[in-house]
């Protein structure tokens, strides 16, 4: 006769306080396995700082996941400096957010370098020949993760499926969809508080209830409630970080040089980038390729799947567009090839990334002094279960163009199948590490090049 857990027994004790610099190593850390895309990368997070870590709690996981799902820019990046500025302040938000990108562009730099000067090399396509069905696994892993959290009703299920309804069926933007689902829950937290009151709704599991560092009832702390004077702060302070950079650009190499026009195109792409990397890709191929000739058709292909194949958020490919441009315009003379590069990447990623640590720092304090109101936290709720949609349409994105990479018309990747069923396999079955399943998907690939 088996035996139940008893469900009155006490909570687990809460972790103990977590340093700033034992928060940099796991910062650091996530910066190198953060593989999968926005996907891949917040299921990481939730894995190792709500289950195993207990860093934060579970539900404010979610409500903080949900402003940055709101928010233009990469989400992933948004979620982990919230949660290095929540638990550390500014100093921790900035630190959570940087290393979270740094890895990604050292690494692309290096990559881009190999690709412009060295032209193609078949260990690469065969590494990103195995990684990329791989990455379709994490993607459907994270929707599974994601929706068994979330979706816990009926009505929740629903605007999930609606979601991916008009998302695969009707390519609704992404924008129009978290606008649609915060409506649902505006109204319906209203008409049925219930139904959206998640935090109140979930089912007596079998596991006592673990306490987290950060819990559902921790107060907000005291840098993270919300005051006017520091909004203004932020605000000035960001504006003097984009304005102070584009005009010494402007000053130092005028308006039309291609240093200065790229932080001026990447800041409207950072602005326009809702629904992830994936629903700004054609702003940037159309200004990158056809406007500013940057990189070539091909290039800016072949940065999409550097930027699926490393950590970092899939948004990075313009460091790698960045890089390809100033290189190739010798923007510094041709002895200066790799440093124009490098210089160009990062200036990119400046740009790029500001507007993210801004609306973290700026919104943060509103969004937890709405926590425990259902007027602000029903919208939240519902874009959540949207969102889970959207993962899912992403999943089937990977899929057509991995397993079907001439289109429908031409052949089925056999070998990719394999591959990305193999990949699925060792996630849920066997329940390995993200990064365990990309290295050997890799080395897989390798060898299917090698023999082919």
């Amino acid at each position: 006769m088996t035996t139940l857990p008893n469900l009155n027994s006490p909570p687990e004790e809460a972790p103990r306080a977590v340093s700033l610099w034992q928060a940099v190593g796991f910062w650091l850390k996530l910066g190198f396995i953060s593989f999968g895309g926005p996907a891949g990368q917040i299921s990481i997070m939730h894995e190792e700082l709500v289950v195993r870590r207990r860093w934060i709690s579970e539900m404010r996981f979610l409500h903080a996941l949900s402003y940055c799902m709101v928010l233009p820019g990469p989400e992933a990046q948004q979620l982990a400096t919230y949660i290095g500025w929540l638990m550390h302040k500014t100093l921790g938000g900035l630190v959570a957010g940087v290393l979270f990108v740094l890895p990604s562009l050292v690494i692309l730099v290096a990559l881009s370098w190999v690709y412009i000067a060295f032209g193609d090399l078949p260990l690469v396509a065969g590494l990103f020949y195995g990684i990329k069905p791989a990455v379709m696994a994490v993607v459907v892993q994270a929707a599974h993760r994601l929706g068994s959290r979330a979706l816990n009703n009926s009505a929740l299920w629903s605007i999930a499926a609606a979601s991916f309804m008009v998302t695969f069926l009707l390519h609704v933007p992404f924008p129009l969809i978290v606008l649609g689902a915060a409506a649902i829950g505006f109204f319906g937290g209203r008409m049925a508080p219930a139904t959206f009151n998640t935090g109140r709704a979930h089912a007596p599991t079998q596991k006592a209830p673990s306490v987290a560092l950060i819990d559902d009832a921790t107060p907000t702390p005291t840098h993270a409630v919300f005051k006017w004077g520091r909004l203004v702060r932020v605000v000035l302070v960001g504006a003097v970080l984009w304005t102070a950079p584009m005009v010494w650009l402007t000053w130092q190499f005028g308006f039309s040089h291609s240093l200065t026009q790229m932080g001026w195109f990447f800041t409207k792409a950072a602005l326009l980038t809702f629904g992830g990397a994936y629903a700004v890709l054609p702003y940037v191929y159309q200004g990158a390729v056809d406007h500013f000739g940057w990189v070539t058709a091909t290039q800016m292909m072949d940065g999409l799947a550097l930027g699926e194949s490393t950590p970092g958020p899939l948004i990075m490919i313009v460091a790698f567009v960045g890089f390809i441009g100033g290189y190739v315009k010798a923007i510094f003379g041709p002895e200066s090839l790799f440093l124009a590069g490098a210089v160009a990447a990062t200036l990119v990623t400046w740009f790029t990334f500001l507007p993210s640590f801004l609306f973290i720092f700026a919104g943060g304090p509103l969004v937890e002094s709405t926590r425990n109101d259902l007027k602000f936290t029903a919208p939240l709720t519902a874009i959540t279960a949207a969102v889970v949609g959207v993962i899912l349409n992403l999943a089937l994105f990977f899929g057509y163009h991995v397993l079907w990479p001439h289109g429908l018309h031409g052949t089925f990747d056999w070998p990719s199948a394999a591959i990305a069923f193999a990949a699925a396999v060792a996630l849920f079955y066997f329940r390995h590490s993200v990064i365990q399943v990309l290295a050997a998907s890799g080395l897989i690939g390798i060898c299917i090049r090698w023999l082919a």
